[in-house]
């Protein structure tokens, strides 16, 4: 009993360590959803030259760190034209470049981590440009895109005019910083994200508190390599995304589980190649299969488990050359007590941050808000209705999702 109570007091204090760090990350994304225009993100993407690329990397980095949501987005930005490449690439960015996750990993795991993910992305990114290149050809890509197609000619029951949709679009900054429908929408943005990764995060600090308190180190050197020098770091690279294939956690939520993993000997490219696998967790796989069918996802895959491996294992001999590795493992994760430090006063701060948040959510009908957006039912997602990867007519009226994973839950319980 006394090492469950542990467990929960380790997993408790780790939240409370990132608390602020989430309340401000999440803003910042629901602040650039709301302000950033979708328009111009589907017409910059119909290649995998540079400048496409790089402009696929940035609209991730300002979008939502939901895998689910990241893999929807992609699906509709290939279905409306993107190349198969840069939409791959845009997944990558929002799960791996996204300022929560960097702002969570240097709390938990030092500037080391932070760093690693804003270096070892942009290497990932650019192996699966070139790898994939070669081997996701046109013969795979073009039925693969005739597939996902076909399920986006009802978007056009957006609810609101195409023109209306044009118009809120191209809205200048200048009238979105000082309108309180704008700024109540980037809220409902804020809300709609915590509230569909609320299960990520609590099955991260989860089970991050229970294996930092109940697996033995004995259990961890059986697993790991440790000790054979550069096998060992090659062992660690390819069962870091086995890893998270197997733990069914992506997102912001496996964060704390690879503090966890460092913290009992992963080596460094390991827990880095662990991070970039949010994309191939087994719930996603399916997706995949869904999306593009069995012989791309196939391919797909072992491109992702590459390119993620091959990232880390690049990181890490850039790190170890730099003399940059940290060597805090066996020390505590957090330090599982109360104390009054700065930690404490900035969640505090930012508790005040989130209610205005939630205040703002709250009442974005009556500032204004919720024009051409609506509400996920399944997850909380706030979705353009506009961009919406899927909706459902329910009693005569369409409901919109920000997946066809949540679309399915719906069905599942209507047949009910």
């Amino acid at each position: 009993m006394q090492q469950v109570l542990d467990a929960l007091r380790m997993s408790f204090f780790m939240f409370w360590e990132t608390l602020w760090a989430l309340v401000l990350g999440f803003g910042l994304s629901g602040f650039v959803q709301a302000f950033v225009s979708h328009e111009a993100m589907q017409r910059s993407m119909g290649n995998h030259r540079p400048a496409a690329t790089l402009r696929a990397s940035g609209y991730g980095m300002v979008s939502s760190s939901c895998s689910y949501a990241a893999t929807a987005m992609g699906k509709s930005l290939f279905a409306k034209g993107a190349d198969f490449i840069t939409a791959m690439v845009f997944m990558f960015a929002s799960t791996n470049l996204v300022i929560e996750l960097g702002i969570v990993l240097f709390i938990l795991m030092g500037w080391q981590f932070f760093a690693a993910e804003f270096i070892g992305g942009p290497i990932m990114i650019v192996l699966f440009v070139i790898v994939g290149g070669l081997f996701l050809r046109k013969t795979l890509t073009d039925p693969a895109r005739a597939r996902v197609s076909s399920g986006h000619d009802h978007l056009a029951m957006s609810g609101v005019s195409e023109e209306r949709q044009h118009e809120l679009e191209r809205e200048p900054w200048s009238e979105k910083l000082t309108s309180k429908a704008a700024w109540a929408d980037a809220a409902s943005y804020t809300m709609a994200d915590i509230t569909m990764l609320r299960r990520e995060l609590v099955i991260g600090y989860l089970v991050a508190g229970v294996l930092a308190v109940f697996v033995h180190p004995s259990i961890w050197h059986a697993v790991f390599f440790e000790g054979h020098g550069f096998l060992t770091t090659l062992e660690n690279v390819v069962v870091g995304p086995l890893i998270a294939v197997l733990s069914f956690v992506c997102s912001i939520g496996n964060v704390p589980l690879a503090a966890a993993l460092w913290h009992a000997h992963l080596g460094f490219g390991g827990v880095i190649s662990f991070i970039f696998a949010d994309l191939i967790t087994f719930p996603l796989l399916l997706i995949y299969r869904k999306y593009y069918g069995t012989k791309l996802t196939l391919r797909l895959v072992a491109l992702f488990w590459f390119v993620m491996s091959a990232a880390g294992l690049i990181t890490e001999l850039i790190f170890q050359g730099a003399g940059w590795i940290p060597h805090a493992v066996g020390k505590p994760i957090v330090e599982a007590h109360w104390q009054w430090n700065y930690t404490t006063f900035l969640d505090v701060a930012f508790l005040g941050v989130f209610a205005v948040l939630f205040w703002l959510y709250r009442n974005r009908e009556r500032l204004g808000g919720g024009e051409g957006y609506a509400i996920d039912p399944m997850c909380g997602m706030q979705v353009r209705t506009a961009d919406a990867p899927a909706s459902l007519v329910v009693d005569g009226e369409r409901i919109y999702f920000c997946s066809d994973h949540c679309r399915e839950r719906m069905e599942r319980d209507l047949a009910h």
